[in-house]
């Protein structure tokens, strides 16, 4: 019966180290650029005709990118990395065949085996070391200073890569918490109005509360809008102007129509949101007071980019001419205000031969290119 090759010694708190790869969520993930890349890189390099990001599991060792070698993952029996997460440091063998910890490994035993073998540990912000990123040949050799500390230094990239990985997958997992979280307030909030505005008795108060909760809804579906928009903070305002213009228009009477002529501008998701607020409380005020007795209208938004890292929107309708801006108050007054403020802008009512009109000036001097 053959002598089976040792398999490498458990570290010390291997428990924790395992359930820190396992939060990582990369084993068994496709092969990306980013690790392809830096394991090519090390193979011309190091002058070795193979390279792993390897990252050692409970009874396996699994390789994220394998620059010259066609296997996805090999058992620990074979696994040299093993010996690198073992010890937490920079390993370098310079001849497999003569190293008790190797000499019996598969991967050197097979015809055309490996005899070369350096890896540098993959050591997570927590201090676990997960695997290794390691250089191969299949003859004996030696690094020189130059081409370890390059090893080393890669390492660290890999490590920083996982960990950005893990980073932003939760952060999108909160934000899709966030997300649902503040949808079930705002239909609540909703409802609890709805509710409130059928048992008024006074006409006065149950139109105001009509106005909240139509209100809320539209603040329910611009934050609809801003979550499928951007996953990041980056969002379009000539496209999201266009689909806050298609939700005001799926609410409106047939009689007024609202249109928009934006162009293309990167803002903040939450520039976005302020400004979608004040177009609709524009248009909702608009609807409501503008046109009398199913006058037909349009309510009428454009904006453009300033000479001044700024962005100019234009808002009119073509009503019967209520003068600037007066019949904007109240609520809706306090609404455009606070969001105004909110974009540390400027609005100004304007005079229009007819209908209303307002110009609204914000800078958008730290909204992302």
């Amino acid at each position: 019966m053959p002598d089976r090759p040792p398999l490498p010694p458990v570290p010390a708190r291997n428990e924790d180290r395992l359930a820190a790869l396992r939060a990582l969520d990369v084993l068994d993930t496709d092969p990306e650029a980013g690790f392809d890349d830096i394991t090519a890189f090390v193979c011309r390099m190091c002058e070795v005709p193979a390279s792993m990001v390897s990252l050692v599991d409970r009874h396996r060792q699994w390789f994220k990118s394998a620059q010259g070698f066609d296997e996805r993952e090999t058992n620990l029996e074979s696994s040299i990395c093993a010996y690198v997460v073992l010890e937490e440091e920079f390993i370098e063998i310079e001849d497999l065949t003569q190293d008790l910890r190797t000499a019996r490994n598969p991967l050197v035993t097979q015809e055309d085996g490996i005899r070369f073998y350096a890896g540098a540990p993959l050591r997570l912000s927590s201090g676990h070391v997960v695997g290794a990123l390691c250089a191969v040949d299949k003859v004996p050799r030696k690094l020189t200073d130059l081409q370890r500390e390059t090893l080393v230094v890669l390492a660290r990239q890999v490590t920083a890569q996982l960990e950005l990985k893990q980073t932003l997958a939760q952060a999108e997992t909160l934000r899709k918490e966030i997300d649902h979280r503040v949808k079930n307030s705002l239909q609540s909030i909703s409802a609890l109005t709805r509710i409130q505005a059928r048992k008024a008795t006074e006409p006065n108060v149950r139109e105001a509360l009509k106005q909240v909760q139509a209100r809320v809804e539209m603040v329910a579906a611009l934050h609809e809008q801003l979550y499928r928009t951007s996953a990041t903070n980056v969002v379009d305002l000539a496209n999201f102007a266009s689909k806050v213009a298609a939700i005001l228009n799926g609410t409106s009477p047939p009689n007024v129509q609202v249109v928009v002529d934006f162009e293309r501008c990167a803002v903040t998701a939450e520039q976005a949101s302020a400004v979608g607020v004040i177009l609709n409380e524009f248009a909702s005020n608009s609807i409501k007071h503008a046109f009398p007795n199913d006058r037909p209208g349009v309510v009428r938004f454009t904006g453009k980019a300033g000479n001044d890292a700024s962005v100019v929107i234009e808002l009119s309708d073509d009503g019967v001419g209520m003068g600037p801006i007066s019949h904007t108050s109240g609520i809706g007054l306090a609404v455009i205000e606070a969001s105004v403020a909110q974009l540390a802008g400027s609005w100004e009512p304007r005079l229009d031969e007819t209908g209303t009109a307002a110009r609204l000036t914000f800078p958008i001097d730290d909204a992302p290119a």
